[in-house]
């Protein structure tokens, strides 16, 4: 995949574009994405055109978008689905392009499209004001083809950010991860700790969960490490440490079972797949201690099965 952001490369190809802010590559997104790739067989190449999840001032709470993806591993999804080429400018420079100047300038000149591809609630350009009934139009003009898929489904419900996110804050990362089509977590470098969990054989990594990324609900969950090319069990606690009433900005603490080792300062990706229980705070360090060997127990138990 080549990212065409920041250099002045146009395809030589026609491309079909795949159109969205893609701020979870979920189901949704990726029957846009797959759609833009099946035009590959009639000879085009596959683009994206998005936003950096970062920049997006829509779809904000507090100030901030909250992401269910980095934009580094929104771009590896998209290099997995076998898009060629990315187009992911900040949103600010965009927000105020008009309608049909977006179309004419950027997809037409910038990113040579023969086709483009949307879900059905698609907007774009200033104020939000064109929808995927004028894209069409506008893009009549200019000869692009256009494909509008409607909404993909799970057990009923529309597959969207907004519910994803829903469940993730409330814990339910089981549903969350089959509407997103693989595990929600994150990719964070280790920090330094306490270390206090050494001296409890519970040896722990710590991911402080940064501004602007979606926070699962505080509490303990079974989970994967990738160290190396290698995924390991983790029983990862999520939440701010109020046994050790150590006042710290939410983070991913995980204790990996079947791994000793330094991380310090590598940046390590964590997927989390069962909420197990809330976070508490325990009468003793003795308590806490037990309490993560039951946890830890019920995650192996969790990953056989």
């Amino acid at each position: 995949m080549i990212n065409i952001t920041n250099n002045d490369y146009i395809p030589e190809k026609k491309t079909a574009v795949a159109l969205g802010i893609f701020d979870g590559v979920h189901q949704g997104h990726q029957a846009v994405i797959n759609c833009a790739n099946s035009f590959k067989s009639k000879g085009y190449k596959s683009a994206v055109f998005t936003f950096k999840s970062s920049s997006v001032s829509s779809k904000k709470k507090d100030g901030r978008l909250e992401a269910l993806l980095s934009d580094d591993l929104k771009f590896e999804k998209f290099e997995e689905f076998g898009i060629d080429y990315i187009f992911s400018p900040d949103f600010s420079e965009f927000k105020n392009i008009p309608a049909e100047k977006f179309v004419k300038e950027i997809l037409l000149k910038r990113l040579n499209a023969g086709v483009a591809v949307c879900g059905e609630n698609f907007r774009f350009g200033k104020g939000a004001l064109g929808d995927s009934k004028s894209l069409i139009t506008i893009c009549q003009k200019y000869g692009i083809e256009v494909k509008v898929l409607d909404f993909t489904l799970f057990h009923g419900d529309v597959i969207s950010s907004t519910i994803i996110r829903q469940l993730i804050r409330h814990g339910d990362v089981e549903k969350a991860n089959e509407m997103l089509g693989y595990h929600f977590g994150f990719e964070l470098e280790v920090m330094h700790g306490t270390r206090m969990g050494r001296t409890w054989n519970f040896p722990t990594i710590n991911q402080i969960i940064p501004k602007g990324q979606v926070i699962p609900r505080f509490g303990v969950y079974c989970s994967k490490v990738l160290i190396g090319d290698k995924w390991h069990i983790g029983v990862t606690n999520v939440g701010i440490k109020p046994t050790v009433n150590i006042k710290t900005a939410p983070l991913a603490e995980t204790f990996i079972v079947d791994y000793e080792g330094d991380l310090y300062g590598e940046i390590i990706q964590l997927k989390l797949y069962k909420f197990l229980r809330p976070e508490t705070k325990f009468n003793s360090i003795d308590v806490l201690k037990n309490q993560i060997a039951s946890d830890t127990r019920n995650t192996i138990n969790y990953f056989k099965i």
